[in-house]
């Protein structure tokens, strides 16, 4: 099994802030490497020095293998926004097709549009500018496995992504023979895609193999251990220091090499590994009180133009339930919140109908999917003025003065969440609250949840967030409708997969059935208008299946141009939904 990648002795520093130092790792073929780390320890630090965009301080090596295709994911995309979607990934693929011949350049592109197809982006035109978070996120993503790298390195790829989109890379990146180092917070993504995971902590680097709960239960033993360890090592300090407290002149015949000892072991005794976690207590019991009524709707519907986000919606929220909302990006979900807290208003656009009337005690406390509002320069301490609270949630005095635009993205979100709990809510609404989260901070805020007292409505994209903390789903479908389902998010997926697989073979019934049992003179004769679309319906089937074997040819001839090639595929989309809804027509006629 070749080396893929080799670090040696790479360090990074910011001001006084050591990230880490002089660390090293290596990385073989067929790797799937999951890094985790507190915030603020150097993660896209050290991701941005192995993509080559960033440099170690002190030098060292970074030494892939020779001729291996490296494809970088970053947090953040940089993209024109005046560029359709298609053309932006080509003019920033240079770096994989500018050497392609004719042939494999068609192939890029084809590979391409099946990918944009795949996550839901259909319209390749669409400027870039008109894209939520999560689709521009899907773009990168498209950019990304279309090239085919021989290694990936990925920095929180399922961020701003919805379920359906994370599952698709989920089993995509499962199945692909690639090399993957990336840094997640998604537990359940983790699991299913990476084979190992590698603690960055404390400025050294452990790699465990295996799956998440694996890693826990080493890292554990390794914490213990050295505890035990230092038990051991402050016995033997008491005996040094004993020693060293003798008469001046009984020391002074002592070796040299004793004397320098007893200094490594007293700082090898004083050293207790003792983890840094965000401290919630004293928000635990602070929550206001909250009467029976929460917030009700009644026939709530809203428009924006000619698009319906929200169609006769009606619920009464109860105290204390926990809602998880799902749902497709650009679905509704952040619109849907923005209504039911008043956050809309006519000024803003759209047309809002029905009535929603909130409670007199209520107490919204709203934790936006885009993060808190801050003036250039405002510090941590400036953000919240109370060192006591800052400190149990790992912002500690040499922090304070910080500027808030110098904190990691999860040290950020630390502070913004520390905010909104300090408000004591009763109700609170958290907005994709796991993005940049690291997991150690995401379990200690899912034990929370789970005591806090008051309603709680969740979007996530994160379905082990949503397993532990919810009852029921909203689930948004599209085109303004909302399905209520009671169940956490895995009960909801094994129900939808079972209705799916319920639905199909109650499909393939009709069909072996036609195939097997000879014909019934139960049967009873067909309308004559059942005929003629019997009859429509055999003709059509031809045509349609000689026009799909036409666009397969077009689309294998390597002949199209881009734009013929994005117009043939998108035919070919919905050529095959028609000849689909046609073929169980034709079934149902032929059954009667």
């Amino acid at each position: 099994m070749a080396s893929y990648l080799q670090i040696e002795n790479i360090s990074k520093s910011y001001g006084p802030k050591v990230l880490f130092k002089n660390i090293g790792f290596n990385i073989n073929e067929g790797d799937k490497v999951a890094l985790i780390a507190p915030n603020g320890t150097g993660k896209t630090s050290l991701l941005r020095i192995l993509a080559g965009t960033d440099a170690s301080d002190s030098g060292g090596k970074v030494l892939f293998l020779k001729d291996i295709r490296i494809a970088f994911l970053e947090q953040e995309y940089s993209y024109d926004p005046e560029k359709s979607i298609f053309r932006q990934i080509m003019d920033s693929s240079g770096e994989w097709t500018r050497q392609l011949d004719t042939d494999h350049l068609w192939q890029y592109e084809l590979r391409v549009t099946q990918l944009l197809t795949q996550f839901g982006l259909t319209d390749p035109d669409k400027p870039m500018k008109d894209l939520s978070g999560g689709e521009v996120k899907r773009v990168a993503l498209t950019r990304m496995l279309a090239s085919e790298a021989d290694f990936y390195i990925m920095d929180e790829p399922t961020n701003h992504l919805d379920i359906d989109a994370i599952e698709f890379l989920e089993n995509h990146l499962k199945h692909s023979r690639c090399t993957l180092f990336m840094v997640t917070h998604d537990r359940y993504f983790l699991d299913r895609v990476c084979n190992t995971v590698m603690e960055m902590d404390r400025g050294n680097i452990y790699i465990y193999r295996g799956d998440y709960m694996n890693f826990l239960e080493k890292r554990q033993e390794r914490i213990d251990n050295y505890n035990a360890e230092t038990e051991k090592v402050r016995n033997l300090y008491r005996r040094e220091l004993e020693w060293m407290h003798a008469s001046p002149c009984a020391r002074t015949g002592k070796a040299k090499y004793r004397k320098q000892a007893f200094w490594d072991i007293k700082d090898r005794a004083e050293d207790t590994y003792v983890q840094q976690k965000v401290d919630l207590s004293e928000t635990k019991a602070s929550s206001t009180y909250l009467g029976n009524k929460v917030i009700n709707c009644k026939d709530v519907s809203f428009w924006w133009d000619e698009k319906c986000y929200l169609k006769h919606f009606t619920y009464n929220f109860q105290r204390y339930e926990r809602v998880g909302i799902v749902g497709r990006n650009a679905a509704g979900k952040t619109t849907f919140l923005n209504l039911i807290t008043g956050g809309w208003r006519p000024e803003l656009g759209g047309t809002l109908e029905g009535v929603i009337d909130l409670g007199e005690s209520l107490k919204i406390g709203y934790y936006h999917q885009n993060g808190m509002q801050f003036k250039p320069g405002q510090t941590v301490l400036e953000t919240v003025n109370d060192t006591h609270l800052l400190n149990r949630f790992l912002f500690p005095h040499d922090m304070l003065q910080n500027p808030v635009e110098r904190l990691s993205g999860g040290e950020r979100r630390r502070l913004y969440l520390l905010t909104i709990l300090m408000r004591q809510p009763n109700f609170l609404i958290l907005d994709e609250p796991t993005n940049d989260l690291d997991i150690v901070t995401l379990e200690i805020l899912e034990e929370y949840l789970m005591e806090f007292k008051g309603s709680l409505i969740i979007v996530s994209h994160d379905r082990h967030f949503l397993d532990r903390l919810v009852d029921h789903l909203f689930v948004f479908c599209g085109d303004g409708v909302v399905k209520d389902f009671v169940g956490n998010y895995t009960e909801y997926r094994t129900f939808i997969k079972d209705y799916e697989t319920g639905q199909k073979k109650s499909e393939e019934k009709p069909s072996a059935a036609k195939q097997q049992a000879p014909k019934s003179p139960s049967r009873r004769k067909l309308s004559w208008k059942v005929q003629q679309e019997l009859k429509a319906l055999e003709e059509r089937l031809p045509a349609l299946e000689a026009e799909k074997a036409l666009l397969v040819a077009r689309l294998s001839s390597g002949a199209l141009d881009a734009g013929e090639l994005q117009e043939a595929s998108t035919r070919y989309g919905v050529l095959q939904e028609e000849l689909d809804n046609a073929e169980m027509r034709w079934l149902e006629l032929t059954d009667i």
